[in-house]
């Protein structure tokens, strides 16, 4: 089973390249984010025409969340339990966003997820980020017994190996303690996070378009797939797809696949 996390920074501009890569890859299950597209605007058709089920959770042009899948999901799930919402205005309701979907297939809960940037330490938006990762957590803590997932763009550099220049970010978002503490509390709640074991010679996930810095590799690693022990066990592989980040008018992020051997679900394919 190929499951494959990708930010892709807009689904409608990227809709083909999308196609492309569940075909060329034979992608079971492709998580994404960032489809910045309401669910009536998402371009179900297209994938729909392909052969693959959509499942889609979009409010705005901001955010949204998306898995698109070969079999058709036992179940959806819009937002996790106690997850929290932001507003700019802390005077205004604190709507939950676009940022978390789940869907369970062939008994495994697969979650596409958008944690927060952050912006700025000072900023509103930073302890937004900090309590979404701590209420994961906390749901992920009660489900470590079953085939969980959790995969997506966490915004995150857990390691100083995991960005370009680790001086180029202090003081900044996605190396500090607190957001690295917020990420290993999800390793401590049970999980093991799958794909660095087998991608240590394909450190980055993200290249920021501004400063040529894909041709200089000058990346992040922010891009995850967090697995609970009875998936985490059958992992095979994993890759992350640097030809796809080289194309033309591609997203800033690289998919980042894990293959797992299930053998209820390869059979019946």
């Amino acid at each position: 089973m190929r499951i494959t996390t990708w930010n892709i920074n807009s689904v409608r501009t990227r809709v083909q390249r999308a196609l492309d890569l569940l075909r060329a890859h034979d992608i079971d299950v492709l998580c994404l984010q960032e489809t910045k597209v309401k669910d009536d605007k998402f371009p179900r058709e297209a994938f729909e025409d392909a052969g693959y089920h959509v499942s889609c959770h979009g409010l705005n042009q901001w955010n949204g969340v998306a898995i698109i899948s070969q079999e058709k999901p036992e179940e959806v799930f819009t937002g996790f339990p106690h997850q929290p919402g932001f507003a700019k205005d802390p005077e205004k309701p604190q709507n939950r966003e676009a940022r978390a979907l789940g869907a369970r297939i062939r008994g495994v809960e697969i979650w596409s997820l958008y944690i927060p940037n952050g912006r700025e330490i000072t900023d509103r938006h930073y302890d937004y980020k900090l309590d979404f990762l701590y209420q994961l957590s906390h749901y992920a803590a009660g489900h470590t017994q079953s085939k969980l997932l959790l995969t997506g763009d966490f915004n995150i550099a857990p390691r100083d190996e995991d960005v370009w220049d680790i001086e180029a970010f202090r003081g900044k978002t996605h190396v500090t303690e607190p957001e690295r503490a917020a990420f290993q509390m999800l390793e401590e709640a049970g999980l093991e996070e799958v794909t660095r074991r087998f991608t240590e010679d394909q450190r980055y996930t993200y290249f920021d378009y501004k400063g040529r810095r894909f041709e200089k590799n000058e990346g992040m690693r922010i891009d995850f797939q967090l697995a609970s022990p009875p998936l985490a066990k059958h992992v095979t592989g994993a890759h992350v797809d640097m030809e796809e980040r080289a194309g033309e008018k591609t997203s800033d992020h690289c998919p980042l696949s894990a293959d797992f051997d299930l053998p209820d679900f390869d059979s019946v394919r």
